[in-house]
């Protein structure tokens, strides 16, 4: 959480809005359901609306200079309590009564009110989310319950019927590279390559400006799409092997792949490059838009989609990979 509070967020306008308009009229709601992607900032947003809240100069903004703020930011507010679990995948009956439902009805220790915040709250368990209701339901006055979910499918009807519902939507292409540049303080080129594979998501903005893997993946990529239509089967293979062993980058490769065939497609189509991804690989980009036809650019870039979903449902790796990389270079 930075100490410029909403200032600091990129995008989501209209959330910040309504939630400084609810905290200025005193129309609080009990429970609020914060949705969107991974990385999409609903933990940001829920900890700066009951930073806000708590905080003792009640603006539009949380002061970040009071002494509850400054237990906001250093996470050590008593009545701003962070739901934790212990299993990766679920959120346990057991965990929801022990650290919100049997504590709720203790009066906030220092602040006017009590504020809980689930995260991941799609893993609650049907019994844990069955005890979460009754607390939604007749909650006490000063009780705040704040979910936040990727999938909020995942949670009862009931629950969602109970929740004011904030969706966090993607921020524009724009936003999210002048954020890495001004913030991030990643050079034009990187940012602009970063924020295309970003798709307005701030969490993977960020990611991908940490450190050196995402430009790293992003060169290892290029190299290997100007080499693929030269490399014989043997050779693919190893190009498998090597790819095979960092499994955990996969998708992000997947997504180099689609915006650097997206961008063969527009130059081929327009011979444009102002909204290229990969301007600085002109030259390359050219050729590709020369020797492929529309339609197996089209088949490439289907491909590519066909292979994230088989290997999103465990279909075997290497040859999910081989058959992407022989289908590419068949239309090269």
């Amino acid at each position: 959480m930075d100490e410029r509070g909403f200032a600091a967020v990129v995008g989501h306008n209209d959330i910040i809005e309504h939630l400084q308009n609810a905290t200025k009229s005193g129309k609080i709601s009990h429970a609020y359901l914060f949705t969107g992607e991974p990385g999409s900032g609903k933990k940001l947003m829920a900890t700066l609306f009951a930073t806000l809240l708590q905080c003792e100069k009640g603006r539009a903004n949380p002061c970040m200079k009071c002494a509850s703020c400054k237990k906001a930011l250093s996470q050590n507010h008593p009545d701003i309590i962070m739901i934790t679990h212990e299993k990766q995948n679920v959120i346990t009956v057991s965990e929801i009564r022990e650290q919100l439902v049997n504590t709720v009805d203790i009066k906030p220790y220092e602040s006017r009110y009590k504020i809980y915040i689930v995260n991941e709250a799609e893993k609650m368990n049907p019994q844990a989310q069955n005890a979460l209701l009754k607390t939604i339901e007749e909650p006490p006055a000063y009780a705040i319950i704040m979910l936040l979910a990727s999938n909020p499918d995942a949670l009862l009807s009931t629950i969602l019927s109970r929740c004011v519902r904030l969706n966090l939507k993607t921020v524009s292409d724009k936003d999210v590279r002048e954020y890495l540049i001004n913030e991030m303080h990643l050079p034009d080129y990187e940012a602009e390559v970063a924020a295309a594979f970003a798709q307005g998501n701030i969490g993977r903005a960020q990611e991908a400006a940490s450190g050196d893997t995402f430009a790293n993946l992003a060169h290892r990529t290029v190299q290997i799409i100007k080499d693929i239509d030269k490399l014989q089967i043997y050779e693919i293979v190893e190009v498998v092997k090597e790819i095979s062993a960092e499994k955990n980058n996969i998708d992000d490769f997947l997504d180099i792949l689609l915006l650097w065939f997206r961008d063969v497609l527009l130059y081929k189509a327009t011979r444009e490059t102002d909204n290229l991804v990969f301007r600085r690989e002109l030259s390359e980009i050219r050729r590709e838009a020369s020797v492929c036809s529309y339609e197996g650019l089209q088949e490439i870039i289907d491909s590519i989609e066909k292979a994230k979903t088989r290997l999103h449902a465990n279909v075997n790796f290497d040859l999910t990979l081989e058959l992407l990389f022989l289908t590419i270079a068949e239309n090269m």
